[in-house]
């Protein structure tokens, strides 16, 4: 059974091919992309294909590539037109207050868009912030009330926080992989493990007792005021997991593990060691979100990425990305994370009850699901 609850090649006796000339995926396996990506794209002029509605056209052509851009220029002009109803949206604290906001998103949804192209889901992630912050706050204090030096402190803390993160994911896909259990089921109880672990950690209290280093980070602005440290992290962080996703032999076999199981087999690429890889990868990247947001609120609190899992989900799902795999960008899930923080910001300006933003939310999310069923990509 592969990782998605389907049968294991290896068990049904398929032979595997050996990897390419270069070492990395087969020609074999890129040309099964290539395919995938063929059938993805029915609005490409294959005369087979049934004609749709307008509408259905529409949804289509705004989750292509291309329209992507007509999208991203739509929220531009959203953000122009309420930007002269309410001028405040332009302002440095209204900018800062929503960066900041975005950034745990952010780290989460990028982690998220490696999971979602290999067709799996971790619902973990949340929690793992939660935890791995909690984790490096409670030891961070205990060495403080030791009287050790609080760079050392902070150096330590950090390292724990990002080691428990990732081998909770380490967890996650060994799980998924050796058990051949679904990542639903599986990143499901690892969020109710973590998030009882959480609590356990300090009896659900807050952890105020940080060194200054961490108040630093999260209280940092450069430029004027205008750039948080925190959002520099995150920028840096979408570039890495940019450039990792779609220029490395990595991202490569991420997209055709998720496009096509099968053709990842027999291509020669050890899928379960890179869905390992992937789930740890999100785990770090939720840890690095946990450490971001200890040091912006400057303290740890257990209920901290508490359903944070679902934003970061929803965002890499605006951006264009297929719940069944093999498709999705970290540019488009930067996309994604934007607009959900500038309309949530923009109903927060206008006074908006909470219940009507979530809504709202919803509906932006359902419309995002229509649109990636536009493209034609494939649905289990």
């Amino acid at each position: 059974m592969d990782h998605r609850g389907g049968p294991d090649p290896a068990e049904e006796g398929l032979m595997t091919a050996p990897p390419g000339p270069t070492g990395g995926l087969s020609s074999q396996a890129e040309a099964a992309l290539l395919d995938t990506e063929q059938e993805e794209s029915p609005l490409l002029g294959d005369d087979e294909e049934p004609s749709h509605s307008p509408v259905y056209q529409v949804f289509a052509f705004l989750a292509r590539g291309e329209g992507a851009l007509w999208t991203f220029a739509v929220f531009v002009l959203i953000c122009i037109v309420f930007g002269i109803a309410a001028p405040d949206f332009f302002s440095r604290a209204n900018w800062v207050a929503t960066s900041e906001y975005a950034v745990e998103y952010l780290l989460l949804a990028i982690g998220e868009t490696f999971v979602i192209a290999t067709a799996g889901i971790d619902l973990s992630v949340g929690a793992i912030l939660g935890f791995s912050a909690m984790l490096s706050a409670v030891i961070m204090s205990g060495l403080l009330n030791g009287h050790m030096s609080s760079i050392l402190v902070t150096i330590i803390g950090f390292a724990i926080a990002l080691a428990a993160g990732t081998l909770v994911g380490v967890a996650n896909g060994l799980l998924i992989t050796r058990l051949k259990l679904t990542p639903f089921i599986v990143t499901l109880g690892m969020l109710g493990m973590c998030t009882g672990a959480t609590y356990l950690l300090d009896d659900g209290n807050q952890v105020s007792n940080l060194p200054s280093q961490i108040t630093t980070i999260g209280t940092t602005i450069w430029f004027g005021g205008w750039l948080p440290a925190i959002v520099v992290v995150a920028a840096v962080f979408t570039i890495l997991g940019w450039l990792l996703l779609s220029r490395t032999r990595f991202g490569l076999h991420t997209y055709v593990i998720g496009s096509n199981f099968l053709a990842g087999q027999r291509a020669g690429v050890n899928v379960n060691r890179h869905l390992v890889r992937v789930y740890a990868l999100s785990g770090f990247l939720a840890a690095v979100a946990g450490l971001m947001v200890t040091a912006k609120f400057t303290i740890a609190s257990p209920i901290a990425g508490a359903n944070d899992e679902l934003d970061a989900i929803a965002a890499v799902v605006i951006g264009g990305a297929s719940l069944s795999g093999g498709r999705g960008t970290v540019l488009n899930t930067l996309v994604g994370v934007i607009t959900l923080g500038v309309i949530g910001n923009i109903m927060n300006l206008a006074s908006v009850p909470g219940y009507h933003q979530q809504v709202v939310m919803g509906v932006i999310i359902i419309v995002a699901i229509l649109a990636q069923r536009g493209t034609g990509g494939k649905q289990h």
